[in-house]
């Protein structure tokens, strides 16, 4: 770039790594290949509950270049992974599954042997041929009949949350009662999880992995098999997409990692997509009770939510459904009550907007509701209960513009010009409607490193061990640097995803950038005072007055320290490590996590939707969308709001057609496929405008910035099945929302 560019000027810049993906040179995990790469396969349990009790894996092994079969009964005792580990008394619940290590089946699709050969087509082959007989026990996977049945789960996590009187919504002058359901839903990113291992020996090993964090993997892995930090590398250089599924270290990962050093080879296993709905966690399916009660002017007096939901018998997970409910609208009476039932079905983990994604539907369809009932506009409704401090916690806000955001999308989207009665709005055939939800998820700052090079091209090199899942976690990080030091974002490269590198925060939670950014924040800063060190005496500055120059005496731009009072009086990065016989000027910075301590920290979005729901057949269409966010300063537009439109794109899917099936008879996936499982397509998706408030957070961190992978789906079920209300009267308060529920 020239001298001309200014960063001042500059609102976003294209992604960084954009070339890569869009001609193939990005590499993912699958995509390694070595001398002598061999392939592995799974095969999973045909039962839900029960154990092994004969296993014929003598065909597979005299299948056509198969190298070993992997199972129980000869795959070897990890350190990490003893009998002598798991202690008697610890709850089934939260024993956790080790691959391999003995002879009991959890969930219908349990891996029990892992089939290696020289070419990926004979490991599946072979693969088939694995014969295993079980003692089947009776299961459950059903959460209907498990809380009709069974017993929930007990602990802190569970026990209720009020504040004011305990279901006081009852003696409320208007109130509401609803109960809202949610399916099972599966992450399905496009890239299938994939990993290739290559030992060196047994003790030293690199593994190039799907994952959102490089440490955490690396730690697992160190444990699992009692190695040295420094003899566990984990790459990852580019994710094709995960929303929470690669948060874990997963069995599939775990039997390679066997695999790959029983027989002395790299090693490369990919999931088929069958298994992604089993062996990489879901949503758990929940149910939800909302009662809320009013004055008849409009404020709200209790809110009682209750969620029931699921994880795995062998491994508790639990999220925040009802933690919005607790603090999003002001309200002297709430009580909040959280069941999780274990189910024989694999583990549940954190999808996009894990816990607030849940209980906003469940939340924002009833204020929906109860405005209904109150003859109130559902905007109004919600600024008449808005929350400027944080009930929950009595803690003040450190940002909120949340009731810029409800104005910037009504006014984008001519809220006031609809006819609030439903069923009231036709264009032909079509019924329209429109509806709101609003979004709330957990601000924070997590710990981070960052190094950083100069060199005297004046490039500048940052480096952190993150992962980029797609949200452009490099080009943020590229734009934040060039904005603080003053530097082309084409002088600038951000090397990334390997353990080997600076620890950096997991991508996940919607914290790397308040994270990472602070750390990038921290490093530029204090590069540009080693450089205004190295020319405080050069004699370009020098003038009558002035002989020794200062940090602040200085502008810091394209490239050039330059004299602020005399914009003549300048010289470029590069010669500043020259005239200092330099080769280069390294550094290492951290941030800290920020507790936060005084203050609450959320980011919000309200959403917007108009659709048209055909009057003969239910079908439903999404004409427009408008999602307004309040997430702090906005780092680098052209990515942000690309993360708010991926987030409605999954919000479009979770509320009109996504919908996890399993025959509990077997406790086995029905809809395990693309044909089957529906996900939103491109002719399912409208023009979808992203508005941002921009206001800079004085808080969390020195960049201004709030998270955002979250909130772009929160609340945006509540929105499409609000808007069906709208559009024909009819309350329907399970997801997903199909034609079949409205005619």
């Amino acid at each position: 770039m020239d001298k001309k560019f200014s960063t001042n000027a500059l609102h976003f810049i294209d992604r960084v790594d954009g070339v890569q993906k869009v001609t193939g040179a990005a590499k993912y995990s699958a995509e390694y290949d070595f001398p002598g790469l061999v392939y592995a396969v799974l095969t999973g349990s045909t039962i839900a509950k029960g154990s092994i009790v004969d296993m014929d894996t003598k065909a597979a092994e005299n299948a056509p270049g198969v190298l070993a079969v992997v199972t129980h009964l000869n795959s070897p005792e990890l350190p990490g992974y003893k009998k002598t580990a798991i202690q008697a008394n610890v709850p089934e619940t939260k024993r956790g599954y080790h691959v391999f290590t003995d002879n009991i089946i959890r969930f219908n699709g349990q891996p029990v042997a892992l089939t290696i050969a020289n070419t990926y087509e004979r490991a599946v082959y072979a693969a088939s041929l694995v014969k295993t007989k079980y003692k089947e026990e009776e299961h459950q996977t059903d959460l209907d009949a498990a809380i009709k049945n069974g017993k929930a789960l007990e602990g802190n996590p569970y026990k209720d949350y009020v504040r004011g009187e305990p279901d006081a919504w009852k003696n409320s002058e208007v109130k509401i009662e609803a109960e809202y359901r949610m399916p099972l839903e599966v992450h399905n990113p496009m890239e299938i999880h994939a990993i290739t291992v290559v030992w060196e020996g047994e003790e030293k090993v690199t593994v190039y992995e799907k994952t959102q964090t490089l440490k955490t993997t690396q730690q697992n892995i160190m444990r699992a098999f009692g190695l040295k930090e420094e003899n566990v590398r984990v790459i990852t250089q580019f994710v094709g997409g995960a929303f929470g599924s690669a948060f874990n270290t997963w069995p599939h990962s775990m039997a390679a990692l066997i695999g790959a050093r029983k027989i002395g080879k790299p090693l490369k296993l990919m999931l088929a997509r069958s298994q992604m709905f089993t062996l990489v966690g879901y949503r758990p399916q929940a149910i939800q009770k909302i009662n809320m009660g009013a004055t008849k002017d409009g404020k709200l007096t209790g809110i009682t939510h209750e969620a029931t939901a699921m994880t795995s018998s062998y491994q508790e997970f639990t999220e925040g459904i009802v933690n919005a409910s607790r603090s999003l609208y002001t309200c002297p009476n709430v009580t909040t009550r959280y069941k999780v039932y274990p189910l024989d079905l694999s583990q549940p983990t954190w999808m996009r907007g894990p816990g607030e994604t849940t209980g906003a539907y469940a939340l924002e369809s009833a204020m929906d509701e109860l405005a209904d009932a109150l003859h109130l506009d559902p905007i109004e409704f919600r600024l008449r209960n808005y929350a400027e401090t944080d009930l929950e916690n009595n803690k003040p806000y450190s940002s909120k513009f949340l009731k810029e955001a409800y104005q910037l999308g009504a006014e984008k989207i001519k809220w006031q010009d609809r006819n609030p009665e439903p069923r009231s709005m036709k264009e032909g055939d079509w019924m329209i409607g429109y509806g709101t939800g609003t979004g709330t998820f957990g601000a924070w700052r997590g710990d981070a490193k960052v190094a950083a090079r100069l060199l005297p091209d004046g490039t500048l090199i940052l480096q952190s061990g993150v992962t980029d899942m797609g949200p452009g976690t490099a080009t943020a990080m590229t734009k934040l640097a060039s904005d603080i030091f003053g530097i082309s974002p084409r002088n600038i490269k951000f090397e990334m995803g390997d353990s080997n590198l600076p620890p950096g925060p997991f991508q996940g939670g919607s914290g790397t950038t308040s994270s990472l950014g602070t750390a990038v924040h921290n490093v530029c800063v204090n590069m540009k005072k080693k450089l205004a060190d190295l020319i405080k005496d050069n004699s370009i500055f020098h003038t009558e007055i002035v002989h020794t120059v200062k940090p602040e005496d200085l502008l810091f731009e394209d490239g050039y320290m330059i004299l602020a009072s005399d914009h003549s009086k300048k010289i470029s990065y590069g010669d500043a490590l020259k005239d200092a016989g330099m080769k280069q000027l390294e550094l290492l910075e951290s941030s800290d996590g920020n507790p936060m301590n005084g203050y609450s920290a959320f980011s919000y979005a309200v959403h917007f939707v108009k659709l048209m729901v055909h009057a003969a057949t239910g079908v439903i269409k999404i004409a427009r969308v408008v999602s307004a966010v309040d997430a702090g300063k906005i780092v680098n537009e052209s990515t942000a709001e690309s993360q708010i439109i991926g987030a409605v794109v999954g919000g479009i899917g979770m509320s009109l057609m996504e919908e996890g099936v399993v025959d509990h008879r077997y406790g086995r996936w029905v809809n395990n496929n693309f044909a089957d499982y529906h996900v939103a397509v491109q002719a399912d998706v409208p023009h979808i405008e992203v508005l941002f408030v921009n206001k800079p957070d004085p808080i969390l961190n020195p960049i201004g910035s709030k998270g955002m992978g979250e909130v772009g789906l929160v609340g945006f079920a509540a929105a499409v099945s609000n808007a069906v209300y709208h559009a024909t009267g009819k309350r329907i308060r399970e997801l997903p929302i199909t034609p079949d529920k409205l005619i």
